[in-house]
């Protein structure tokens, strides 16, 4: 085996450890998904699947990052998910095998794994833990839906951001800045919480003179985590 198949196959199995879908495979069942899928290496910016488009399987991210969105009538772009390592994208194609309700697009060169429908439900065939992960993704994919519907429609754009600086920085752990690590574009950022990226910046500067946080080109610091928390509940103003 050559040292880039050597690394290829260590970072495939990161990915499949990271991955909350394939928890707790074992040896000979990791064996048998690889043998029903395939690698897919696709440079920053491939289309990966376009709305409306037929879903006979769905993707493993290996490296790399995944931008899921749905465009207008109008031309303008929503982005519902940024996805990354250990993720999957495209899984509404395991039960429905109908159309992608939205597109998906490499924000950076990305190793992938495509994994068929039909195999992956032949596999999961007599492996309910299989089934039972998928079903908490997609749980979780609705709960995640259902906040940024909330946070579109009710919230302020200060609130809509200081969630998500929130979500994004985790919980604070002893000894470590409490940093929001943004791996996204502040313009993407801004699609996400449904502003144009004017706003976020002034919304950026508007924290920063109240010291709630400190920017940093893509690194937020969290100098008023409490502050962030009661703006993000709509109990404070800038």
């Amino acid at each position: 085996m050559s040292i880039i198949d050597k690394m290829k196959n260590e970072r495939l199995k990161a990915a499949l450890d990271a991955s909350a879908l394939f928890e707790g495979l074992s040896a000979p069942e990791r064996d048998a998904l690889l043998e029903i899928s395939r690698t897919r290496w696709s440079p920053r910016s491939s289309l990966l699947f376009s709305e409306g488009e037929t879903a006979g399987g769905f993707f493993l991210i290996v490296s790399g990052r995944v931008k899921v969105f749905k465009v207008s009538q109008d031309g303008k772009e929503q982005i519902l998910h940024i996805f990354g390592v250990g993720e999957i994208v495209g899984e509404v194609a395991v039960f429905s095998g109908k159309e992608f309700p939205a597109s998906a697009v490499t924000l950076q060169d990305s190793d992938l794994l495509y994994i068929p429908r039909e195999g992956f439900l032949r596999l999961a065939t007599g492996r309910p833990q299989i089934l039972l992960n998928m079903l908490a993704t997609l749980s979780r994919r609705l709960r995640t839906f259902t906040v940024q519907i909330e946070r579109l429609t009710l919230m302020e754009v200060a609130s809509r951001l200081a969630q998500v600086l929130l979500e994004i920085a985790g919980e604070p752990r002893a000894g470590r800045e409490d940093i929001a690590d943004l791996k996204v574009t502040k313009g993407q950022l801004a699609n996400q919480i449904g502003t144009t990226p004017e706003t976020l910046s002034r919304t950026l500067r508007k924290m920063s003179r109240r010291g709630l946080i400190r920017v940093n080109r893509n690194r937020v610091t969290l100098c008023d985590r409490e502050g962030l928390k009661e703006l993000s509940l709509g109990g404070g103003q800038l």
